[in-house]
């Protein structure tokens, strides 16, 4: 039965409208019982079926509005409730009718209920969105300012202040487009912001810059197709919020983690009306080979802790939604830092993420996910759990566990630090690698051995159950932080544009100003810092594992020392496509960087490097040396001032069965940290002819085909790293 508990402050079920039937219309019309699925609204070519899950509640309204949001025309009584489901359906319904709802229910915040009819609520599976939400008072559920706080019970309508959701036609013709399938061992990613990638690209039509349409313009495709790069991951594009607080400073949430829909695009990203305007984006890009990849965020939402608005699930069934303290359920569990934290333990919550990745993946046809703060995803009531709900609903899904899933493997909760310990079938953001790697080109002590295991894929954390290297998704950079070319131009953040008296953002950013503060004319720094850059760029697309590269990197772009971007819908954050002469040399840099990683199989093996010997063929695949030529010892790895070492990758110690095309490469590749030059020489490698020259960081143009004996010398400069190729006997 039913809790129908009912706050002293709040209309009795059907009270509303008995009250409201002079200014609203209820139907007479005959609407009929529909189905309890799918969720959300559904066209049949007849009629729309309305289905909202909610267990508590006592009644549910629908409300029907005019074409352009304003008037509200209709509330409709869903007559039938199922499985905690109700729903009904409209025969007279077409697609682009706009609706919302309003749920009744007992508003008891002090049991976990938050029920109140007078707020209008979005549609948790709506395929659309369509208006913006105004910040108004109105939008919360208790009355702010009350004596009683979030106990208050708020009887404003909130309609006119909320956006509108929207029945889409789904009918979409994809043609001969077919989803990309890029084998872990082959990706490179690029993350991009959809706005930020388009609206400073002096060839993308004005009008539909910072759209899908813009990312879709052949100028964007062409740079990333020239680049060299496979899957584009975007930034959320989920229908999101903007903070009241961000502005009412003139700011705005430009990077979008603060959900407001997980089934609908988000409305600003759209130069058009229609959803299809992103299977055209999707279909265009995997016309040119590009895998598409979401950054999606269901680990909170936008409606905050008790004290935020009252927008969609806080208001259809609080207490299900949402994890709330144990004994206190006033109160919500904040293991986000955002307020609120959804409730994956419950089956309809789960079931809602999981059919929102399903629709994401088979309807829109996006190739994998990224999971913003994904230790969240695996949590149970005891803790992080490896064989969670959610966790296990994907891998035994025949959809998304053909999709690449990809962990942030960390969230603000006890123990949220997850890197590592996901389960097989998900790869992970490595922030020991981009951590490691910087520190080391930073010139830090006592890094040198940490660095060496990044560099073979992090086997340390990613090497059971028969994970692969390829699991570890390594980066430099990413949209939080510094961009490559800040990370070597500042030692310490410039937020003050955020409005924070730059007290946001992180402090421990291992970066290097190489001697002065931001930007100088003096040209040693400058160099030096062009040379840092191809450094740390090199040295992820020559590890093992998935490398990941910051949209705009590629060409050096500037956040001008801000390494907290979340709210600039600016200059700031978005990418500057006005190349400099550097950074169209860093650009050339790194094509040539891609174009050596898809050459050689050996930088990107699917399996982890032991360092075994191979009696038969008398090679190692992996073997490092000291300058001398001498194999590193544990003395030689214990040493904190040693940043410098050699190594070689060989691939005729890979197993015959797993070989492919060109993998029995063996490749030197010299790394000098140190602030002194290396006369090092060249070691000898069993049937062997000679060294040839590939690469040298100290050199923007390298070029090729310089052949080098063994045991001759190669001038190693400071902070620099070399790659050769052996050329062998026949």
């Amino acid at each position: 039965m039913r809790n129908t508990a009912i706050h002293p402050g709040a209309p009795t079920p059907g009270s509303v409208a008995d009250s409201e039937r002079g200014s609203h219309r209820y139907s007479s019309r005959r609407i009929e019982e529909g189905l309890p699925y799918p969720l959300g609204s559904t066209w049949d070519g007849l009629g729309v079926n309305f289905a909202l899950f909610s267990a508590h509640a006592t009644k549910v309204e629908l409300c029907l509005f005019s074409e352009d949001g304003e008037e509200e025309l209709e509330r409709i009584e869903l007559p039938e409730f199922t499985d905690e489901v109700w729903h009904g359906y409209l025969p007279e319904a077409r697609p682009g009718q706009l609706y919302g709802y309003r749920v009744h229910g007992p508003y008891e915040p002090e049991k976990g209920h938050r029920f109140n009819p007078n707020k209008l609520l979005i549609d948790p599976c709506t395929r659309q969105i369509t208006g913006e939400l105004v910040w108004d008072d109105a939008l919360y559920g208790y009355t702010i300012g009350h004596e009683d706080g979030d106990l208050s019970f708020d009887e404003r309508d909130s309609a006119p202040f909320m956006p509108k959701c929207r029945v889409v036609d789904p009918a979409f013709t994809w043609g001969r487009s077919q989803p990309v399938h890029v084998p872990w061992q082959d990706t490179v990613i690029y993350e991009a912001h959809v706005k930020g990638l388009t609206m400073r690209h002096p060839e993308v039509d004005e009008a539909v810059r910072g759209t899908f349409s813009g990312l879709s313009d052949p100028a964007i495709l062409d740079h990333l197709q020239r680049l060299g790069v496979s899957s584009l991951e975007l930034m959320p594009i989920h229908a999101f919020a903007d903070d009241r607080h961000l502005q009412e400073k003139g700011l705005h949430n430009y990077w979008g983690y603060n959900t407001l829909a997980f089934f609908a695009p988000h409305s600003k990203y759209m130069a058009s009306s229609s959803i299809s305007e992103f299977k055209q984006m999707v279909a265009s890009a995997h016309a040119r080979g590009f895998e598409i990849i979401l950054d999606v965020v269901y680990n909170h939402t936008a409606e905050g802790n008790e004290l935020g608005p009252t927008l969609s699930w806080k208001g259809i069934d609080n207490a299900s939604y949402y994890r709330l303290m144990p004994d206190e359920p006033r109160y919500y569990i904040n293991d986000t830092g955002t307020g609120n934290t959804l409730n994956l333990s419950h089956p309809r919550v789960l079931q809602m993420v999981t059919d929102s990745l399903r629709y994401w993946a088979k309807e829109m046809r996006v190739d994998g996910f990224r999971f913003d703060l994904a230790t969240i995803l695996g949590r149970e009531p005891h803790g992080f759990d490896e064989g969670g709900g959610f966790l296990d609903s994907c891998r035994q899904d025949p959809q998304l566990s053909q999709c690449k899933l990809i962990a942030e493997p960390w969230d603000c909760g006890p123990g949220g630090y997850q890197v590592g310990g996901f389960p097989p079938g998900w790869a992970e953001w490595n922030d020991r690698f981009r951590d490691t790697v910087r520190a080391f080109w930073r010139g830090d002590e006592s890094t040198l051995p940490d660095f060496a295991t990044r560099l073979m894929g992090s086997e340390d954390l990613f090497n059971h159950r028969g994970r692969k290297p390829f699991a570890s998704v390594n980066f430099i950079t990413a949209h939080d932080g510094f961009t490559l070319r800040d990370l070597v131009t500042y030692n310490d953040k410039h937020n003050e544009a955020n409005g924070e008296d730059n007290n946001d953002g992180h402090d421990d950013n291992r970066s290097w100003n190489h001697g002065v503060e931001g930007f100088t004319e003096d040209e040693e720094i400058s160099a030096l810092r062009m040379k840092q850059m191809r450094n740390l760029m090199a040295t992820l697309l020559f590890a093992q594992g998935t490398p990941m590269i910051l949209a705009g990197d590629e060409f050096a772009r500037t956040q001008e020392g801000n390494n907290n971007a979340y709210c600039q819908d600016s200059e700031i954050g978005w990418v500057d496509w006005n190349m400099s002469e550097e950074g169209r040399s860093l650009l050339d840099f790194t094509r040539y960087l891609i174009r050596l990683r898809r050459h050689y199989p050996i930088l990107r093996r699917s399996r982890f490097m032991t360092g075994d010997w191979n009696e038969e063929l008398q090679v190692r695949d992996v073997s490092w040396m000291t300058v001398d030529g001498e194999d590193m010892t544990p003395e030689a790895w214990e040493d904190p001032s040693r940043l410098n070492v050699a190594v070689v990758l060989d691939g005729r110690a890979q197993p015959t069965g797993i070989r492919r095309a060109g993998s029995d490469s063996t490749l030197l590749i010299l790394f000098n940290g140190n602030d002194s030059e290396i006369d090092w020489p060249l070691p000898e490698a069993s049937q062997g002819r000679f060294w040839m020259f590939r690469l040298d960081t100290a050199d923007a143009c390298n070029a090729q085909g310089s052949n080098f004996e063994f045991g001759s010398t190669y001038q190693v400069q400071p902070r620099s790293m070399v790659l050769m190729e052996l050329i062998r006997r026949g």
